[in-house]
């Protein structure tokens, strides 16, 4: 029930030092009852936008999956207080694997990633998928881009076919603009280009168990190495956040439930 700020002050490669923004980036609500009822989904709305960032992002997984729920919540439950979500920039969103797989709540059909968008554009939160949108932060811009869900059809065990395009998101980009990339899960990075100023990702909730910086159980092909917080490889530069919700189990140890804020420019950081 503990909800944090997690603050990063970073100018990525790319990134003009000059240009400041803030961004704000919510993850993996999992929404049921008791855990993200309605009404916690409207108290960090409200720490949102009493942040006061540029935009905000939604980096996916809106539907609670785990089995330990008295309710699942129907999607407008959940989107209407989603939607009071404000920043001068708007407000923008992708789907994550659950809202692919997991056609299980009240109002949800066998095409649940098509309800999940209708859901998200009905209260004005357009979703990204393999799309770019062009932003302007006083007068200069810069692109987001966010991208389809990399495992969002389930093959087979460990097997499964994603949605998501990258050399088609990146081909929209029509400008030397800094780019900053959705994605949901972290395990695109390796082949992101140094095009990306900086990725933002969730999925692994930081493993939801956490300590002394390591996670035993981590839902990625690269395990702790893209668990959590800021990676810095090849001097390209990933946030994955701690996440809101849980899935699987009803438990967080070590790793809070968090809203992330970054601030981009305006003063040196460690990846200037």
């Amino acid at each position: 029930m503990r909800l944090i700020v997690k603050r990063y002050w970073i100018t990525p490669r790319g990134w003009p030092s000059d240009m400041e923004l803030t961004l704000a980036a919510l993850a993996d609500l999992h929404v049921c009852e008791p855990h993200m009822p309605a009404a916690r989904v409207a108290e960090i709305v409200a720490a949102t936008n009493a942040l006061k960032p540029d935009v905000t992002v939604l980096l996916g997984d809106y539907i609670g999956t785990h089995r330990f729920v008295t309710r699942r919540l129907a999607p407008q439950e959940w989107a209407e207080p989603l939607g009071r979500l404000t920043a001068p920039l708007g407000v923008y969103s992708i789907l994550g694997n659950h809202d692919w797989w997991h056609a299980i709540a009240p109002g949800i059909p066998a095409d649940g990633a098509r309800t999940m968008r209708r859901t998200l554009q009905g209260v004005g939160i357009p979703v990204l998928e393999n799309d770019a949108v062009r932003l302007k932060k006083d007068g200069r811009g810069f692109w987001l881009i966010g991208l389809g869900d990399q495992i969002a059809h389930i093959l087979g065990p460990d097997r499964f076919r994603g949605v998501d395009d990258l050399p088609a998101s990146l081909a929209q980009v029509d400008d030397a603009a800094p780019v900053i990339l959705l994605a949901h899960e972290p395990d695109i990075f390796p082949t992101v280009p140094a095009r990306v100023s900086l990725t933002l990702a969730g999925h692994t909730h930081g493993g939801q168990v956490r300590m002394m910086g390591y996670s035993p159980v981590v839902p990625s092909a690269y395990g702790n190495r893209y668990a959590y917080g800021l990676v810095a490889e090849r001097g390209r530069t990933m946030i994955v956040s701690g996440g809101l919700g849980t899935s699987i189990v009803p438990v967080r140890l070590g790793v809070p439930p968090e809203i992330v804020l970054v601030h981009l420019g305006g003063q040196p950081g460690p990846l200037t």
